[in-house]
């Protein structure tokens, strides 16, 4: 059973996720709160995958993050927003966050998302991630370079790469291309290093910057998961 969190200051997307959410068999809502109180919760309920809201009136987003990024067993964490171009999304990125999801995400979708973040997948919306790098030129022109990295992996760790943005976990790469766990995960650090980033996500967004991926086929779910 996923332990699911969620972190809103309106109650009626508390309650709305919620009630998404907890309709999957494998995924229970352990707490919803606002932000104030974001981190105390955490640490009473110890979700595995918390939904936090980048902007919140009480208590900025990013610093939700940084607490929870520094607690003991940290959770994975997802950022919300109402924007595809929210401008403390790359912030949140770099920060540790595991991904974003617009609020007005498809509700069948949702559960599915959260599943991937569980897995240590990754989640950004194809629509949201153009147009939130689209709207920093600045950062985009700074990592150029590293989005040129993408070109020293050899062509079995292009096609890792392709499928660790695609929201995969290690096994379910492994299962797609006939590879162990294990060696998937030797890959993923190799990648990484090359690449000079420090998470998944960050390496999903140089692919994407480097034209490796197709948007049209990005977090669309297979018959049967």
């Amino acid at each position: 059973m996923i332990r699911a969190m969620v972190v809103d200051d309106e109650a009626l997307v508390r309650s709305g996720f919620r009630l998404i959410l907890n309709a999957a068999d494998d995924i229970e809502v352990v707490a919803t709160t606002a932000g104030a109180e974001a981190v105390d919760v955490a640490r009473r309920e110890t979700p595995d995958v918390v939904l936090l809201d980048i902007r919140m009136p009480d208590v900025d987003g990013l610093t939700v993050l940084g607490r929870l990024r520094a607690l003991p067993e940290p959770p994975v964490v997802a950022m919300l927003t109402t924007f595809d171009a929210d401008e403390y999304v790359l912030t949140a990125l770099r920060s540790g966050a595991a991904g974003f999801l617009l609020k007005d995400t498809e509700p069948d979708q949702l559960a599915q998302l959260v599943r991937t973040l569980a897995v240590g997948g990754v989640v950004m919306s194809p629509k949201a991630s153009r147009a939130v790098w689209q709207s920093h030129p600045g950062a985009a022109a700074a990592d150029q370079g590293e989005a040129g990295r993408v070109g020293r992996l050899s062509d079995r760790e292009s096609e890792v790469l392709v499928l660790v943005a695609q929201g995969l976990s290690n096994g379910e790469i492994g299962g797609r291309i006939h590879l162990s766990a294990g060696t998937v995960k030797d890959h993923v650090s190799a990648i990484l290093a090359k690449l000079r980033v420090t998470s998944r996500l960050q390496a999903a967004l140089l692919a994407q910057r480097a034209g490796l991926l197709d948007d049209d086929t990005r977090h669309r779910p297979e018959p049967g998961r």
